[in-house]
């Protein structure tokens, strides 16, 4: 079934995938999340570089609240840890790399969501391998 979900996800508009979130269940909501944030991610980079600014940082938004949903939910149901942990490193260092394009003036809130991303990675590795599981 999840195999069946991300080719369906693949196909899916942004807005499609976002709707279905919230009737999905746990395990199938840490996928669409994660591949809602992959996708901003890379519209984040667009829409900066083609100077529509206001829209990119709604990008960045979504980035850091749907890597929250699919972390919260793969914590939920124990499930996919180590996938929502990888792609938030990917994502993480996507976004290092789309900061270091940026002036110095409008990199902060690409920090801000690196250093979510970061957190959220650092949960789920404790989560993972700690001693006392939440």
């Amino acid at each position: 079934m999840a195999a069946l979900t991300g080719a369906l996800a693949k196909e899916l508009s942004l807005e499609e995938l976002k709707a279905r979130v919230q009737h999905a269940k746990p395990d199938e909501r840490t996928s669409l999340c994660t591949q809602i944030a992959e996708r901003q991610v890379e519209a984040f980079d667009k829409l900066y570089t083609d100077g529509k600014a206001t829209e990119a940082e709604a990008a960045l938004h979504d980035v850091v609240s749907y890597a929250q949903q699919a972390s919260d939910s793969a914590a939920q149901t124990g499930h996919r840890l180590k996938n929502t942990e990888i792609a938030m490193r990917k994502m993480s260092h996507r976004l290092s790399d789309i900061k270091r394009t940026l002036p110095f003036e409008e990199q902060a809130s690409v920090q801000s969501a690196i250093d979510t991303l970061d957190k959220i990675r650092t949960d789920l590795l404790s989560r993972m391998f700690g001693k006392n599981p939440k």
